[in-house]
């Protein structure tokens, strides 16, 4: 699972079917879909996933607005709506719950990605501050297993938002050099996700 990996929580079979088509790339790897809040739910507690594309308007249950307060509450991940919807009303609900995108349907693969990418980054430039700097030397000295300097760098531009995608062109190697990178470190943090190493680099920073 060395892609970042989306919840899609949408409805309608089809429209979630091309959204999944969209996103199992190099850089993105759809984790669930749910097709209503308890679903959801579901995969949330999972705890894989890295973001969320939510539709506001569900058939039955908590709508996406509801579902995106739950995910501020419990789940440190960015989320983007998916909507029919562009009105007022609409537009200023969605906005009590800070969004990280908002997506009008109809759509396209570019929408889908540009605005994960930008969402995915902006999380993690906001929620980086307030955290002490990652030092490669506190790491390791409570990791059993050390960290490399590559795998370091790889897991850093993870922490600052990256996709592999993007990491890959910035250190000059290939996708899949990048993935086994990911790879090890999860293994060496013992976590599965993004989310979840994030979280274990910031736990270890503080002890």
């Amino acid at each position: 699972m060395s892609e970042i990996q989306v919840l899609i929580v949408e409805d309608e079979p089809v429209i979630a079917a091309h959204i999944a088509h969209y996103l199992n790339n190099h850089s993105f790897k759809v984790c669930g879909i749910a097709y209503d809040d308890e679903e959801a739910k579901a995969i949330l507690e999972t705890g894989i996933a890295d973001a969320a594309i939510l539709d506001i308007n569900l058939g039955g249950g908590m709508n996406g607005i509801e579902i995106a307060e739950l995910i501020n509450k419990r789940y440190a991940i960015p989320f983007v709506f998916l909507t029919s919807y562009a009105d007022k009303e609409t537009i200023e609900q969605a906005k009590l719950v800070k969004p990280w995108g908002y997506i009008v349907k109809p759509f396209n693969e570019n929408t889908i990605m540009a605005t994960l990418e930008i969402a995915i980054s902006n999380f993690a430039l906001t929620n980086n501050k307030g955290f002490p700097d990652i030092s490669l030397q506190e790491i390791n000295r409570q990791l059993q297993s050390h960290l490399s300097i590559r795998e370091f760098e790889v897991l850093m531009l993870i922490y600052d938002g990256k996709t592999n995608q993007q990491i890959a062109e910035e250190l000059f190697v290939s996708i899949n050099t990048i993935k086994k990178h990911i790879n090890n470190f999860y293994l060496k943090l013992e976590v599965a996700s993004r989310t979840a190493a994030i979280a274990r680099l910031r736990g270890l920073m503080k002890k």
